[in-house]
């Protein structure tokens, strides 16, 4: 303990006779430190952004929409319209090892009466698992159950921008009635506001929600190129992250046997593959923060120059010193140690300093209202991690010279000089 107070000493005397040399020192070495917290930190933010407006779509889905073919199939012309319909879901659901949840979605625009006001909206036909698969919360009741699906029930999911359409800011109770296309259907849940930055066939809260089997039968699709089973679109959730490729190839090829294309067609089927494109942003940000974080290092090393210039300063002034502490006994090692540990001492002062900088900046941030796809600064245990461990490897390097060179005096050499 003596020992290290001590060596703080001397570190403090040595910045205190050079003032202004050790502020600029202690300055490029703080710099350096927060900077690469605070680019790490923004890194991450925006990862950390970018995954939210992902998961308000459902986490991990893989969206299939309807297509048209490019290539001629046994005698079958190119240019033909694929329709996806609830057969492919039974057979992904049976074939598809790889993915652990599919559904279907049937959308159709429909007229909705409430005893307030009225309005077209769209109507989605969509089964019980539908809500965790694609992130649709539920405020007040219930999202729709299997006896509803089964039944055909009359019962719907109300999007919060529709509820405030048909009843203004009047109570809904659940169990009330609107009317769709003329048919009376019972609200068994209220969806609460929710934020949306990605979307496809609109937001989710300018829809209403009713039983897939209940849309069959009393809202289907009128185009008459459609069939019965026909839908819109469906959506899986592979089974693995790793495997997300292979759950895709899968699918490709269970639906060109169904539809009868080249499951290397790229026309027949548009897929959205969330989890490609998360990870296709994870790897876009990660560069940048290796790019911007590469020039925090360099800021860091020059920082460690400094470090450098002020212990090759302090071994000038203190020669004679150095030559009295061999003379009485002071081994090389200990001398080396002594100007070693003074110079990581230093830079990890300064260290210290940027790293509370950066944290209070980024605390600060992380007060305000969060931003649309920033997800603001958080300071992880890995950042600091990386920051100090950087710090540390120049301490080092910039300390070994000077300290080699204290080390490397003689008694009589250092005695004989003068300033």
């Amino acid at each position: 303990m003596t020992y290290l107070t001590e060596l703080f000493g001397q570190v403090l005397s040595s910045l205190l006779r050079n003032k202004l040399r050790s502020l600029l020192t202690m300055a490029g070495i703080a710099w350096g430190v927060a900077s690469i917290v605070l680019i790490v930190a923004m890194g991450d933010g925006f990862k950390d952004g970018q995954r939210d407006r992902f998961r308000e779509l459902g986490e991990n889905i893989v969206i299939v929409f309807n297509g048209r073919t490019e290539k001629q199939v046994g005698g079958r012309r190119a240019g033909r319209r694929v329709r996806l319909n609830y057969d492919d879901v039974r057979d992904i659901r049976t074939e598809c090892f790889l993915v652990r949840r599919v559904v279907a979605e049937l959308q159709n625009p429909a007229r909705i009466v409430s005893p307030f006001n009225s309005g077209t909206f769209s109507v989605m036909g969509v089964e019980p698992l539908y809500s965790e698969i694609r992130s649709i919360p539920v405020d007040r009741g219930r999202f729709l159950m299997e006896t509803d699906n089964a039944g055909a029930a009359r019962v719907a999911i109300v999007g919060d921008n529709v509820r405030k359409q048909l009843f203004g800011d009047r109570p809904v109770q659940l169990g009330d009635t609107v009317s769709i296309n003329g048919l009376p259907f019972r609200i068994a849940g209220l969806m609460p506001p929710k934020t949306q930055n990605s979307s496809y066939n609109g937001l989710d809260s300018d829809k209403l929600y009713i039983p897939y089997s209940t849309m069959v039968r009393d809202l289907p699709l009128t185009d008459e190129n459609f069939h019965p089973g026909i839908v819109s679109d469906l959506i899986y959730v592979p089974a693995s992250l790793d495997l997300f490729k292979a759950a895709r190839a899968q699918v490709l090829r269970v639906l060109a046997r169904n539809h009868h294309f080249e499951a290397d067609d790229p026309s027949a089927v548009f897929i959205w593959d969330t989890v490609e494109n998360a990870q296709l942003v994870d790897n876009i940000f990660t560069s940048m923060t290796l790019f911007l974080g590469a020039i925090a290092v360099v800021t860091l090393t020059l920082g460690g120059v400094g470090v450098m210039n002020i212990m090759l300063v302090s071994v000038t002034e203190r020669t004679r010193e150095i030559g009295l502490r061999k003379a009485v006994g002071a081994t090389r090692g200990r001398i080396l140690a002594d100007f070693l540990l003074e110079g990581i001492l230093l830079a990890g002062l300064s260290g210290l300093g940027g790293w509370l900088g950066a944290y209070g900046i980024a605390d600060a941030v992380n007060r305000l209202p969060k931003q649309e796809m920033f997800g603001g600064l958080p300071v992880s245990g890995a950042t600091t991690a990386l920051a100090f461990g950087a710090l540390g490897v120049i301490a080092v390097a910039s300390a070994l010279w000077p300290a080699w060179r204290a080390a490397g005096l003689t008694p009589v050499e250092a005695l004989r000089y003068e300033r």
